[in-house]
């Protein structure tokens, strides 16, 4: 049996380890790695809409990048991934008091306190001016749509008027990064022309499927309007039936500029709606969860359906943009008119 000063000096021990360990996060290692993290480079993934405004500038120069073209696409992704950082971090510095709110958001470096403010906004202003002055080394409309994107990262977040407070426009104004990725990419390309109009529609309007469908997996998590209320403000607004109907509202958006375009532009494409309507569904189903990885779409490539169903369509898309079928052209042509 041990003896009272041995467990006394086991006690003291098991303290001092604890202590070492909740010290930890004093360190400077640490607080380097909290620093990274409200970057986070973990949702780079999200630039992947960059590649179809590069796929499509490429498509419609009928151009393959030579090593030097590809090199400085691959710089203007990384720009790119710079200039969302810095969005990311003004999101996490004014979301901070509310992210305290959430049960998963409040272990984040800022509301957790691991991160001091000071140095978060020297760190946001410092991506900033890194993101402006690299792109300007691509091209002046590059360079113009980097401030837009940057432009958005503060009306959205940054008082007094913080788009994301406001029921409505806060789907439409976060969703509409997605077009300015598209742009991003074609203009790593194509200086000579922009995207029709029907395909920015088409992408911001799914965008802004997707940024609903993850208001309503947010919404019925928290399962109280009011305390959902209190984390975001558009949330007094909301309830589920009304974020379903805007989703729905959104998805036939989406679905209507998408025909427009791809009538107009590649008719061989009509035969990939059938696969872009399953991956819209399923995102759909599994959105309906409160525990959805929609909350973290960063995160999606773990669900391993939903990665193979987007890959099938990618599939399908890219073999429909190097095949003709001039039969589906001529099915789809207008009628022409007689006259007597």
């Amino acid at each position: 049996m041990n003896s009272p000063e041995v467990n006394a000096k086991h006690f003291n021990t098991s303290q001092g380890a604890i202590g070492k360990a909740r010290d930890y996060r004093s360190l400077p290692v640490a607080s380097i790695l909290d620093h990274v993290k409200i970057a986070r480079p973990d949702h780079w993934f999200k630039n992947v809409f960059v590649l179809p405004g590069i796929f499509l500038a490429l498509l419609v120069n009928q151009k393959i990048p030579n090593l030097t073209e590809l090199i400085r696409i691959l710089y203007g992704l990384l720009i790119v991934c710079l200039t969302a950082s810095s969005n990311y971090i003004i999101n996490e510095i004014t979301d901070a008091k509310f992210d305290k709110l959430h049960p998963i958001k409040k272990h984040r470096p800022i509301p957790s306190g691991s991160v001091r403010i000071s140095i978060a906004y020297l760190e946001w202003i410092l991506l900033l001016t890194i993101s402006i002055f690299l792109s300007w080394t691509i091209n002046l409309h590059f360079a113009v749509m980097t401030l837009v994107f940057l432009s958005q990262g503060i009306v959205y977040n940054v008082p007094p008027v913080r788009s994301k407070d406001v029921a409505y426009v806060d789907v439409l104004t976060e969703s509409v990064n997605n077009p300015i990725r598209l742009l991003l990419g074609w203009f790593l390309v194509d200086l000579s022309s922009i995207p029709t109009l029907s395909l920015v529609a088409a992408y911001w309007m799914v965008g802004a499927f997707f940024m609903t469908s993850k208001r309503y997996s947010e919404f019925i998590m928290f399962n109280d309007r009011k305390k959902a209320g209190a984390y975001r403000n558009s949330f007094k607004k909301y309830n589920s039936e009304r974020l379903l109907m805007i989703m729905f509202f959104y998805g036939s958006l989406f679905s209507f500029f998408m025909g427009i375009f791809l009538i107009r532009y590649r008719t061989e494409l009509l035969l990939s709606i059938p696969f872009i309507a399953l991956v819209i569904s399923y995102y759909l189903k599994i959105s309906l969860r409160p525990d959805s990885l929609v909350q973290n779409p960063e995160k999606l490539y773990k669900h391993r359906q939903f990665v193979l169903l987007v890959s099938i369509s990618v599939l399908v898309i890219t073999v429909l943009f190097l095949i003709d079928i001039p039969f589906l052209r001529e099915l789809f042509s207008p009628v022409a008119a007689y006259y007597p």
